[in-house]
């Protein structure tokens, strides 16, 4: 894994944001969960979203290098809503350095739901300390898939 070479920073997001932060959503999810239904809601839906609902109900972070949005990650109370990068700067250190702004933020520690299948998002937590607290067959979720939920309490788990 290429490590950032600190020309990342991170920032809180704002409404101006959100047709990219919307795109960095869609593409995510096409380009790393392909066995996901297909899309039903079309780029100007999902940023609506992402302006009406996302940046209102979480406490949402920008990754920003060279000037350009290169991921997102969204907290509401402690529960980890979203954290997404665009495909082509996964494994750069982009997604830990939102995961650890919003470790900074949960000093009680976060939450977070994963489908089942996506192995790829599931080490990443676990690199990073988190630990399975339960499963579920899909029917807490939108898209009917089984996950699970993950836990990070801080001084537990691996460390870097």
């Amino acid at each position: 894994m290429t490590r950032d070479d600190g020309r990342t920073r991170i920032r809180c997001a704002e409404e101006a944001d959100a047709a990219v932060i919307a795109s960095i959503h869609m593409a995510s999810r096409s380009a790393t969960m392909p066995y996901l239904p297909p899309q039903k809601r079309d780029h100007e839906q999902v940023t609506r979203w992402v302006r009406d609902v996302l940046l209102k109900q979480c406490r949402t972070w920008v990754a920003v290098r060279d000037a350009e949005i290169t991921g997102y990650a969204a907290l509401d109370g402690d529960m980890l809503e979203d954290l997404y990068l665009r495909p082509d700067v996964r494994r750069q250190g982009i997604g830990t350095l939102l995961l650890d702004e919003v470790r900074r933020h949960s000093p009680d520690g976060v939450s977070l739901h994963v489908f089942q299948q996506n192995t790829e998002a599931r080490a990443f937590y676990e690199r990073h300390g988190f630990t399975v607290l339960d499963t579920n067959d899909g029917d807490r979720n939108m898209e009917n898939l089984p996950d699970m939920t993950l836990r990070w309490t801080p001084n537990r788990g691996a460390t870097v």
